[in-house]
């Protein structure tokens, strides 16, 4: 039987791999992936998959080429794949609807965030600090990995079956994310500290200091409105990866 090859590109990390231990093939800052196939749009077209909010990693497993762990990615690294996913298996050109109007992006034009390496002590640690503005508690965080969102929505489903009402996303990824206050890395200490002595806003503090240092794909796009030229994020909409053309 005649074996084919399937052409592939290398993907840069926004994180450029600095924040995986060394022996960790993601520190190399790069992942190779294929481009998209009918087996690839099987899985995008799997219900039970859509149903159960799995398609979109099943999809980035499946294109992935290099040796790695998917759930060791950062939040950050994986937009990037899955941008680059959009653009190997569709095109660069994606098409949405915005304010009433159809915009077209080049989504191969994006701009990686890189991680500022003077923001990282240690080269191959997810280990950050931060002191709280208001309260002047120092604490130490991560940022989420695919594991840790897993285990984030795990212990929500759990909550929420207890409390069909209950809505702890926010508190439950601060739980998770933060290693340590004031040194203690007392896991039952963190989960107390957030429920009962994280000042509210030194929670919304926290969360822009990471989203200003966390590596990412940049997602902005430029428009006009009456001659005036706005900014706004791309909407990830059903026709990211489900395009009508």
């Amino acid at each position: 039987m005649s074996e084919f090859k399937f052409p592939t590109e290398q993907v840069e990390l926004p994180s450029k791999g600095l924040i995986y231990p060394e022996d960790n093939p993601l520190s190399s800052g790069v992942i190779e992936m294929k481009y998209m196939t009918a087996r690839e749009e099987d899985i995008l077209t799997n219900q039970n998959y859509i149903k159960d909010g799995t398609v979109i990693d099943r999809l980035l497993k499946s294109l992935i080429v290099s040796k790695i762990n998917y759930d060791d990615l950062i939040v950050g690294d994986r937009n990037a794949i899955m941008i680059a996913a959009r653009v190997l298996g569709y095109g660069k050109d994606y098409v949405f609807e915005y304010l009433g109007e159809e915009r077209v992006v080049d989504l191969s034009v994006l701009e990686p965030k890189h991680i500022d390496e003077s923001n990282l002590p240690k080269k191959g640690v997810n280990r950050f600090t931060f002191t709280l503005p208001s309260s002047g508690n120092v604490i130490e965080y991560k940022l989420l990995t695919g594991k840790d969102d897993k285990a984030i929505k795990a212990e929500i489903k759990g909550l929420q079956k207890i409390d069909k009402k209950a809505s702890p996303e926010l508190s439950t990824r601060l739980k998770y994310m933060i290693l340590s206050v004031n040194g203690d890395e007392d896991k039952k200490m963190i989960r107390e500290f957030v429920d009962n002595y994280m000042l509210a806003r030194d929670s919304k503090a926290l969360r822009n200091h990471i989203k200003d240092i966390q590596p990412d794909i940049d997602l902005k796009f430029n428009y006009e409105v009456d001659g005036v030229e706005e900014e706004a994020t791309i909407p990830i909409t059903v026709g990211f990866f489900w395009p009508d053309n």
